[in-house]
């Protein structure tokens, strides 16, 4: 009789996985490099996850996961303006920390990775639009229109994803903060011109 497998070992070595890259390039990523560093056989990692293009994208799928907590407590709230301009604040602050930034790192290889590789379905690509879909969904429900808000979402995350480059190439939290104020000041204001009447 075979045995049955383990529900919990691939979140397990998932979790493992994430651990190591945050100083390894995920460019870099084999089985038998992971399995070294893991003390598995690559049999393991193959069994749990298939190829090399799948691995690569339950990584991501558990790095950006991360957004998810940040989007959902915003929506949860009453909308405001003032509600959705602490939400990027906090989703900004949460990039500061060391483990997250390395996260961020891994991010923005898998972006690039995806431009390259064709084998790769999620990356960089979904996570853009998982953010320009939040950020035009906060701001339809204040009140602005769909169009509007899509084109504000997204100079929103560009402008965020420029923020975020500096702070991981640099290093330097006080220079990329005060890029990060200014540009969300300007957001603010940008999107209290459009708010109707009644909600600005």
């Amino acid at each position: 009789m075979a045995r049955r497998s383990d529900p919990n070992r691939k979140p397990e070595l998932l979790a493992q996985i994430i651990e190591y890259l945050r100083d390894q390039p995920l460019s870099a990523v084999t089985f038998r490099t992971l399995a070294d560093a893991l003390g598995v056989s690559p049999f393991t990692l193959v069994y749990h996850f298939g190829t090399r293009a799948e691995l690569i994208a339950d990584i991501i799928r558990a790095v950006v996961q991360r957004q998810q907590s940040v989007i959902d407590a915003e929506l949860a709230l009453e909308p405001s303006l003032d509600v959705h301009i602490q939400a990027i604040r906090d989703s900004w602050r949460g990039f500061l920390h060391p483990a997250t930034r390395a996260l961020l790192r891994l991010e923005f290889e898998a972006a690039l990775l995806q431009v390259t590789d064709s084998e790769l379905t999620v990356g960089g690509r979904d996570v853009h639009d998982r953010w320009v879909e939040w950020g035009a969904e906060a701001l339809e429900r204040l009140g602005v229109e769909r169009e509007a808000a899509l084109v504000e979402s997204r100079a929103l995350v560009d402008q965020l994803y420029g923020v975020q480059f500096d702070l991981v190439v640099t290093g330097n939290e006080e220079a990329a903060t005060a890029a990060c104020d200014v540009m969300i000041d300007s957001y603010r204001r940008r999107i209290e011109a459009l708010l109707p009447a009644s909600v600005a």
